[in-house]
């Protein structure tokens, strides 16, 4: 009896696989051509042929044939803003599954922690000190900042809990979005209320290659070790005493994929601004249709929120142009209706 158990338990793991294996190859290649796609939308006439020649030519595969202003759009401006695009909705959506799964509440997201006001605080400090070449940098301090703080106080209360992480995460993010907004009540004057309001609410407009290593080297150092806790996460699912049965180290766990989602989540908002809902809602979605186990889970939330937040940003650079779009308005606009409906769902549970 137990060989048998063995050996359907093998079987299931590897059907589980295999399920994976295909959903990804499926999303991938849904992400190579929304990306294609994405790019040659805009004022310039391009075409798919074009996108990939360009790709071709500075890949060293010979020349493109197109001129150096239609080079110089696909390469440095609509390719690095695609791929900060994917990159963003891809660590937003895995740390947001991670949150949920840690706090066992499937309307966490990212923000949780206070993430989003701290590195908000970092930004808008550094923008009204005119030093905006080190805005990813103060927005990454500030939100490891929050991060630390909400940790800390939560550890105070005793034994790091879901319900008090929750708590400091309100407390910490209360308190640095009344600093922020009496920072920029105090000092912010002329064009730089724009900049600040431009950045508070989310935008990719000034993404370069500079902005893809950070996302990029994120998600690779970060998001897709996470993807590894798969089967942590599933015992988180059943609380801290069964997780431990199981075998997990529960805080020491918790500490790591706490500090690995804060860090991921402040790579992004680093070189995109506080952009909601994303980490929110398609975790839920996915879940929605794959279920909730994380090996599943983690790796097609990543692929689903790159495909997600590339039509967004394109959404927002094209749908009032010349006029651009925060890309947060549009996530907002998505979310909102979508996080009701959630809401709604698990009234039972309110």
């Amino acid at each position: 009896m137990t060989v048998v158990s063995q050996r359907i338990a093998r079987a299931g793991k590897h059907a589980a696989w295999s399920h994976t294996v295909l959903w990804s190859a499926v999303l991938v290649v849904v992400l190579l051509a929304s990306m294609t796609v994405a790019i040659t939308i805009g004022p310039a006439q391009l075409s798919t042929a074009d996108v990939w020649a360009s790709l071709a030519h500075h890949a060293g595969l010979g020349d493109s044939g197109l001129t150096r202003i239609e080079d110089g759009i696909v390469w440095q401006i609509r390719l690095p803003r695609a791929l900060t695009a994917a990159a963003v909705g891809a660590g937003l959506a895995v740390s947001g599954a991670v949150m949920q799964a840690l706090t066992r509440n499937s309307l966490a997201d990212p923000f949780l922690l206070g993430l989003s006001s701290g590195a908000s605080f970092g930004a808008v400090l550094v923008l009204i000190l005119g030093a905006s070449i080190v805005l990813p940098l103060a927005a990454f301090v500030g939100s490891l900042t929050a991060m630390t703080v909400t940790l800390l106080l939560a550890r105070s209360l005793g034994i790091i809990t879901p319900t008090r992480t929750v708590l400091a995460g309100l407390a910490v993010s209360s308190l640095a979005g009344a600093l922020t907004s009496l920072v920029i009540f105090w000092s912010a004057t002329g064009d730089s209320y724009r900049e600040i309001l431009n950045w508070l609410l989310g935008s990719l407009a000034g993404a370069d290659w500079s902005a893809v290593a950070i996302s990029v080297g994120a998600m690779l150092l970060i998001g897709v070790p996470v993807f590894a806790s798969g089967r942590i996460l599933d015992a988180f699912a059943y609380g801290d005493t069964a997780a431990a049965a199981l075998g997990v180290h529960v805080s020491r766990a918790r500490w790591g994929l706490l500090t690995a989602t804060a860090l991921l989540t402040g790579a992004m908002v680093a070189v995109s601004g506080s952009i909601g809902f994303v980490g929110l809602v398609l975790p839920n979605a996915v879940r929605l249709v794959v279920g909730a186990q994380h090996r599943l889970l983690l790796p097609l939330s990543a692929i689903v929120g790159a495909v997600f937040m590339v039509w967004v940003d394109t959404a927002a650079r094209s749908l009032f142009a010349p006029r651009e779009l925060p890309v947060g308005i549009i996530t907002v606009l998505i979310g909102a209706p979508i996080f009701a409906l959630l809401l709604w769902r698990n009234r039972s549970n309110a």
